[in-house]
């Protein structure tokens, strides 16, 4: 019945939905969503070029890159999102004290995620992949995981940090 009836007042008032972590702390943070999620805004600037490049648009291709933007947009929100996540929940004082410029790169990662949103030059993309793999080395460095870099196996191909799992006899 109260499900009922505060389902039909979102209907009307449209009550602003909360997400977050779990706040339990589960332990579980991997910045391979914001990675991801940083090559994926990088893929859709690109995708948005390509409509751009063929000169005369129809009304398809305006509607592609309304939908291209607003996902560009979303990427980089959960670039913000993810790190701030990894930032605010899992540092904490030995993280720090391992990684004195957490706070700067973070707040590197927040600044270049919103020129993400704002425009759609590939090269701030790229600047923030290459801010989202310094922050996951860092990451990475305060589960004493060693890292590497590779092109990532798919569009935009860009350099990416991975932990290097093997060998390592050890279970998180």
């Amino acid at each position: 019945m109260m499900h009922s009836v505060i389902k039909t007042l979102d209907k009307v008032i449209h009550f602003k939905t909360a997400q977050a972590h779990c706040d339990i702390p589960c332990k579980i943070y991997d910045p391979a969503t914001a990675q991801l999620a940083a090559l994926t805004c990088v893929r859709l600037m690109d995708l948005i070029k390509e409509i751009e490049d063929k000169g005369t648009l129809s009304v398809a291709d305006y509607a592609q890159v309304s939908r291209l933007v607003g996902e560009k947009e979303s990427a980089s929100t959960e670039v913000k999102d993810a790190i701030g996540i990894i930032w605010g929940d899992y540092f904490k004082a030995p993280q720090f004290e391992l990684v004195s410029n957490a706070h700067n790169l973070t707040h590197s990662i927040m600044l270049q995620a919103s020129k993400c949103k704002q425009g759609i030059d590939r090269v701030e993309g790229e600047k923030l992949v290459d801010l989202v793999n310094d922050f996951a080395e860092v990451f990475w460095l305060t589960k004493e995981v060693p890292t590497y870099r590779a092109s990532c196996p798919y569009p935009p191909m860009l350099e990416m940090v991975y932990p290097d799992l093997k060998g390592q006899g050890k279970r998180f």
